[in-house]
């Protein structure tokens, strides 16, 4: 398989913060530069095993989105090249293909997190509860099954190595205030609604999403980090799709069913992966970009 990169190294940037996934080095004092690692974070905790070519995948397929959802809501990216703000050729090959050049924001607290059917933590909710993060769902649901209106059920941001967890929508207010929160909750609701409808046309159901987004100088609302990805999301295969079951899927839901089966407590350190996962889980994330991107 194609050689992985777990971090980057340059030595022409100062490095602000290496997160679950990204790497992200001061260019100036209003632009960023985010590297996509090959890293990946099952649990809220960083394997120590990376996905070759995942990082450009995610950027690719972010990009993407970026574009699409543009008459919804501005997003962080800008049109300076890598070769402006990374001279050096070696250091850029290291990075070509998984690096973005963004607009400095400040980044809200929050996940915001859409839901359009009942999975995952959002399922064992609901199992126990007949409601997901708070929010009373019809009885007699079934595994899978789409809801009649997409939910935001927003949660926390954690350090990595910690867990997020699910806020209601006045915690998110007491936070950011009840206006940012509005705007946070209707963008989140129509690029999801956007992209689900797009996406079905491909053959894929989005089951549920996050994202994240950051405020400019002004005070306006800016979509960053990424979106509608493998990571971000839970993927179906429209013409597999069931209710009644955990439908196969496209994201890393894979690496967590295997974890699943281990003696494994959630906590740092992670298990090694081994080969016949990584190169499945490689093979989902192309497929998944395929089939969006065409």
């Amino acid at each position: 398989m194609t050689s992985a990169l777990f971090e980057s190294h340059l030595t022409q940037l100062s490095l602000l913060h290496r997160g679950k996934v990204r790497d992200i080095y001061a260019v100036d004092d209003d632009h960023l530069l985010i590297v996509a690692s090959d890293r990946l974070s099952a649990f809220d905790v960083i394997l120590p095993t990376p996905i070759p070519e995942k990082g450009k995948i995610l950027t690719t397929l972010s990009n993407f989105w970026f574009a699409m959802m543009g008459d919804i809501i501005p997003n962080h990216l800008t049109d300076i090249s890598l070769e402006k703000v990374v001279t050096d050729a070696s250091e850029r090959a290291q990075i070509e293909g998984r690096a973005i050049v963004t607009r400095k924001l400040k980044p809200l607290p929050v996940e915001a997190i859409v839901r359009g059917y009942v999975a995952g933590s959002g399922w064992k909710d609901y199992q126990k509860t007949g409601a997901i993060c708070g929010i009373r769902l019809p009885e007699g649901l079934a595994q899978a099954a789409r809801l009649a209106e997409p939910i935001f059920t927003p949660s926390s941001k954690a350090a990595v190595g910690q867990h997020d967890e699910n806020i209601s929508f006045e915690a998110v207010s007491d936070l950011i205030g009840e206006k940012l929160a509005l705007q946070v909750k209707a963008a989140s609701i129509a690029i999801y609604c956007k992209a689900r409808d797009y996406a079905l046309t491909k053959g894929i159901i989005i089951a549920d999403t996050k994202f994240e987004f950051g405020t400019d100088a002004a005070g306006n609302l800016v979509l960053i980090d990424e979106i509608l990805t493998p990571d971000s999301s839970r993927f179906w295969l429209a013409d597999e799709y069931q209710t009644g079951i955990s439908p196969p899927s496209f994201d890393k839901q894979f690496v967590r069913d295997y974890l699943e089966t281990l003696d494994w407590n959630k906590q740092p350190p992670a298990p090694v992966l081994p080969d016949a996962v990584l190169t499945k889980t490689a093979e989902k994330y192309r497929e998944a970009q395929q089939r969006l991107m065409g």
